[in-house]
């Protein structure tokens, strides 16, 4: 099964083909005038005509400067001319949002320490949600509501927006932000331009030069009633992922514990903890990625004005994971732990961070995947103005996002009660040094032992229609409104192998591993203890046994946790004022608002009853009112004091809301496990109150305090109640021996208590324009966020757990930016930091759960970046950029208050780019 090999023509293609046909008609008209067309309108984002880094950063403060609310934004000059290739890397920026990173590529954001399922991500005014995969390290395939921003090409947009507080004429969703990402338009430049980029790129620890590319032409004619244009970005990437890895580590009496006659005794204590897979790792990553818009615009006249914007993104990955490991530390059957002799060791904090062993298994494995993912969008929004005081608009749109991987396959060989095996951990924990026993380059002896896999499908729709009006009854009142209906649906599909993993062809009859059907991994930029080893070669297994094929040993069935859509109907209204008058000499600007909105969500999913699967269906609804107010205190005329307020809401995670549980019944013991479809939405009331000082053109140093009041939280819990409030079908019940009205133990996602978030952001912008000659051409960027929140977790056993900071939130982060803006000159250095965050609360392992207060967390990290462009003639320049300069690592852990150790760590190296840009 390959889905990827399938094409069609999507409206996008459709409509690229058409704008590309006006485009050329365009040029020709073009040349055969004597002038260029005049009168184009001006928008919103007429700074995209503006050159220089510096005047992109005018347009940002000016769009800040101008909103009720408080709002961050970034303005590209032109087509890439983005401070960073990657949008979630050009959103960091922003103050208080903070990325994570896959593959060295930002994926997602969180913005001020709610991660990124509570931030909502619009298109061209637009809701969309994108996602990908990656490994299992990184979580997977992506099945949230988070938006995966590398599935795009920053060349493609001109504007970020960040909207930090609600208004009611912004569509609910949101605890943290609405982010709002616009392509560009032909009304936003004045003529025919025609824009290139060629760049290639070179990563320092694959060790490869890869091709980069973006284009843009644009053009009105017709006295600047009509417009169009066209813009492409591609690119390649490869890059390589190198690091060790532990998964988590586990007390000396897990897994039927260590071989009693062990030499070393430490060793077998519960509360003395050892690495499960102690392991150096390579991924190798081998991206392709393809985005086009296109747009036309109609103004018939001053009052009417119709826009129609369409964008397409396309993301081919291959990832091959290489690893070798002492797997026997992992297992629990006869054959596995309770085999391994501990002949010597040392302890430290708790942790046998050394240790020498006999009858270890030994286990080598290669992970190839292949994965895309396919956005598109399609949009049609009007405008048109009655009366000088009456305006109406309207938008309908479509988006979809699917997300394919075909090929998920792990192949494993081992080697049995290896003696003479040893790890230490105690130089750098992150660069351990292993003695396999074995040379783990010898490509002898290797036993096939497991051959997974797994197919994954996400697909993501959104159907948009939207009509509102504004209407000025007054010179300080305006009062605007509005409908909209919003169709969302998730569909969630994963495949798995039939039989056992372990069931493995053999080659002549042997399951010994031929020497030319493996290979070696090797790390490059970083120096492990091995260096070296060995791997099945995946190719030639593959085709050897055609192990991909979906047939006899090789079949796939669908896996039922993971078969589950949601669909989810919103129906919903708005009524705002717009207001301006004085409190003495201070004006004051500001809206008050409120948005209603009716919520009917259909949850479907797989349970099993007794062990016989149902496909279940689950419906409800729920309704939210949602108020909000701004205002802007104009204190002088470039100072500004901000306050809002506002309750906002957030939808469940899509995880969470399966219908698909197990239910069962054995004598008085009752019980359901699984999702929860009948979970509130997460509601907050938010306060800010923002202090902006505009002290000079280009410059502003600002303050802003922030407070939300989370009602309540989603974790998985357990509790007693009556079937009858899950909201579940009775039918599962049949044949149980239970009713509708009897008590279950359900072990599943509750709304659990929540908890204050509050912090602090701190913004300085300013040009050095007061130093003398070339150093005026200085300025700098200058942002801190501070932020805490702790919340009381609750174990997966119902009972309460250690209260702790919310998963994913860096309580302080920072952006620090010089720039330099010459006549031919031009650069800037950037840092980004974050703090440590969690990643899971409490941790797995005993002595790491609950009762021992442990956290998996991942450590904070500073990456700098730097560029600089020489500017060969007006339409000419050149670029060199670089990224993450210090080759910083990404590092996960897991503590207690006695130790912490080492679970994951990888670098993936500095990116170079060089390239040439030309603009007609």
């Amino acid at each position: 099964m390959n889905p990827r090999n399938s094409q069609k023509k999507t409206p996008v293609t459709l409509l690229a083909l058409g704008i590309s046909l006006a485009l050329q008609a365009g040029v020709a008209m073009a040349q055969d005038a004597a002038a260029p067309a005049a009168g184009t309108a001006a928008t919103e984002l007429d700074a995209v005509t503006v050159t220089g880094y510096r005047a992109s950063v005018e347009k940002a403060l000016d769009i800040k400067r101008g909103e009720a609310g408080v709002v961050d934004a970034i303005v590209a000059e032109d087509i890439g001319k983005f401070p960073d290739s990657n949008l979630a890397e050009s959103l960091q920026r922003i103050p208080g949002v903070v990325i994570t990173r896959d593959g060295g590529e930002g994926r997602n954001i969180s913005v001020r320490g709610l991660g990124p399922d509570f931030t909502r991500v619009r298109i061209n005014g637009m809701e969309a949600l994108s996602t990908v995969g990656s490994s299992d390290g990184q979580g997977g395939t992506n099945r949230g509501r988070g938006f995966d921003f590398n599935v795009f090409a920053a060349d493609l947009f001109t504007q970020l927006i960040a909207r930090k507080t609600a208004s009611a004429d912004v569509e609910e969703g949101s605890l943290g932000a609405t982010v709002d990402l616009r392509t560009a338009r032909p009304f936003d430049y004045d003529g025919l331009t025609i824009v290139s980029n060629v760049q290639a790129s070179y990563n320092d620890a694959s060790q490869s030069a890869m091709p980069r590319f973006a284009g843009l032409i644009a053009n009105s004619w017709a006295d600047g009633k009509f417009g169009a244009l066209l813009s492409v970005a591609y690119s390649e990437r490869e890059t390589v992922e190198e690091g060790t890895g532990t998964v988590r580590w586990a007390g000396g009496g897990t897994n039927g514990g260590f071989n009693a006659a062990s030499p070393f005794k430490d060793a077998l204590k519960t509360d003395v903890y050892s690495p499960r897979f102690p392991r150096y790792t390579l991924m190798e990553h081998d991206q392709k990625r393809l985005g086009v818009t296109g747009a036309l615009q109609f103004k018939p006249s001053d009052l009417t004005t119709f826009s129609l914007d369409a964008l397409y993104s396309k993301i081919d990955a291959k990832r091959d994971e290489k690893y070798i490991e002492a797997n026997g530390l992992s297992k629990s059957t006869n054959d596995g732990k309770k085999e391994i002799v501990v002949n010597n060791g040392e302890v430290r904090n708790g942790a046998l961070v050394y240790a020498e062993m006999d009858n270890v298994d030994i286990r080598a494995e290669n992970r190839h995947d292949e994965w895309s993912t396919e956005f598109y969008q399609l949009s049609l929004d009007g405008e048109h103005r009655l009366t000088d005081n009456f305006t109406i608009t309207g938008k309908v749109g479509t988006s979809r996002s699917k997300h394919d991987n075909p090929v998920q396959a792990t192949i494993m060989m081992d080697k049995l009660n290896v003696d003479g095996y040893s790890y230490d951990y105690r130089g750098n924990p992150n660069k351990p040094v292993f003695n396999y026993g074995i040379n783990p380059t010898d490509p002898s002896g290797w036993t096939l032992s497991t051959i997974r896999l797994r197919q994954n499908y996400v697909t993501n729709d959104f159907d948009n229609g939207q009509l509102e009006f504004s209407w000025a009854i007054g010179p300080s009142f305006t009062l605007e409104g509005g409908v909209q209906a919003k169709n969302f649906s998730f569909d969630s599909m994963e495949r798995r192998r039939v039989g056992l993993e372990t069931a493995v062809p053999t080659f002549d009859g042997s399951k010994i591993v031929p020497v030319n059907m493996t290979e070696l991994a090797s790390l490059q930029g970083m120096s492990g203890s091995p260096g070296k080893w060995v791997v099945p070669n995946f190719n030639g297994i593959a085709n050897e046994f055609d192990i991909l094929s979906g047939e006899g040993i090789y079949a796939l069935v669908d896996y039922a946790a993971s078969i589950r859509s949601v669909q989810e109907q919103d129906r919903g209204g708005w009524l705002m004022g717009k207001f301006g008058f004085d409190i003495g000499s201070v004006p004051v600007t500001g809206n008050i608002g409120a948005r209603y909105v009716k919520t009917k969500q259909t949850s479907t999913g797989i349970a099993s009853a007794s062990g016989t699967p149902v496909r279940t269906t689950v419906s409800r609804e729920y309704n939210d009112f949602l108020p909000s107010l701004n205002l802007v205190a104009e204190i002088t005329p470039d100072f500004l004091i901000r306050f809002g307020a506002a309750k906002v809401m957030s939808r469940p995670g899509l995880g969470s809301l399966t219908p698909g549980v197990t239910v069962s019944v054995s004598g008085s013991a009752r019980t359901v496990s699984g999702g929860n479809p009948m979970l509130d939405p997460v509601r907050a009331k938010t306060a800010d109150l923002g202090f902006e000082w505009y002290f000079e053109e280009g410059a502003m140093l600002g303050v802003g305090l922030f407070y939300k009041d989370i009602e309540s939280f989603i974790q998985p819990t357990r509790e007693s109640r009556v079937y009858a409030t899950s909201g579940l079908p009775a039918s599962l019940l049949d044949n149980l021996n239970a009713s509708v009205n009897d008590e279950f133990v359900f072990s599943a996602p509750v709304n659990t208590p929540g908890g204050d978030l509050t912090g602090v952001e701190f913004n300085y912008t300013q040009p050095f324009s007061f130093l003398p000659g070339k150093w005026a051409n200085f300025g700098t960027q200058l942002n801190y966020t501070y932020v805490e929140s702790k919340i009381q977790y609750v174990t997966s056993g119902g009972v309460m757990a250690q209260k702790d900071d919310l998963t994913g939130l860096s309580r302080n982060s920072w952006n620090a930016t010089l720039f330099y803006e010459g006549s031919s000159w031009s650069g800037r250095v950037s840092a980004t930091n974050r703090d440590d965050y969690l990643i899971q609360v409490p941790g797995t392992e005993a002595g790491f759960d609950s009762k021992g207060l442990g956290v998996h967390g991942q450590s904070g990290t500073t990456f700098i970046d730097a560029s600089i462009h020489y500017r060969i003639s007006d339409q000419l320049e050149i670029s060199l950029e670089g990224a993450n300069l210090t080759n910083e690592a990404q590092e996960s852990w897991v503590s207690n208050p006695s130790v912490s150790l080492p679970l994951e760590y990888s670098e993936t190296g500095r990116q170079f780019t060089l390239g040439l840009r030309y603009k007609f």
